[in-house]
């Protein structure tokens, strides 16, 4: 057993003294130009006419296109201050408004719309409802539908519906 041992013990030296002898000694690095030698590098190039780059210069146009570095649910979320002499209707996002009731009689309906003021108001078709100037187009048995003009991520007017619900009974 000892002498097996002694035997593969003997086979890898060998191998790697093998390996050792057969890699090149390593080259010498190559030492940097002397101030001498860089001068006449650089009186060389100018004599041969060679092409300088110059730092490019760019501005960016940003005409039409928004801020990149904006972030888009930031500016839905920007929303107008509430104008003095306004009516209450006006001073809530129509996402905060729920519908109560809604009555009629022979010439038109009537919602009941509750704030979040916890006040109860009364809106019928035409009238302005929540902070973007939204108004009541229709009002129907079981819904009311307001129209708002709201600026989108780039800034353009766009037309937003909401439709609130009348709950039915068993709803919650």
């Amino acid at each position: 057993m000892r002498t097996i041992n002694l035997i593969l013990i003997m086979i890898i030296a060998s191998i790697i003294l093998i390996s050792c002898a057969d890699k090149k000694p390593a080259a010498k690095k190559a030492e940097p130009p002397k101030p001498q030698q860089a001068a006449a590098t650089k009186t060389d190039a100018a004599v041969s006419g060679e092409i300088k780059a110059e730092k490019e210069i760019y501005n960016y146009d940003s005409k039409g296109r928004r801020d990149p570095f904006v972030s888009l649910t930031d500016v839905m979320k920007a929303k107008p201050t509430r104008k003095t002499g306004t009516s209450p209707t006006e001073g809530y996002d129509v996402d905060e408004v729920k519908l109560i009731a809604i009555a009629w009689d022979s010439q038109q309906y009537y919602a009941v719309v509750t704030l979040p003021d916890r006040k109860s108001y009364t809106v019928k078709k035409g009238m302005v409802l929540g902070l973007y100037g939204g108004k009541v187009r229709d009002i129907t048995r079981d819904s009311v539908i307001i129209s708002e003009q709201i600026k989108d991520y780039k800034g353009q007017l766009k037309t937003k519906d909401t439709i609130l619900k009348l709950r039915k009974e068993g709803d919650e």
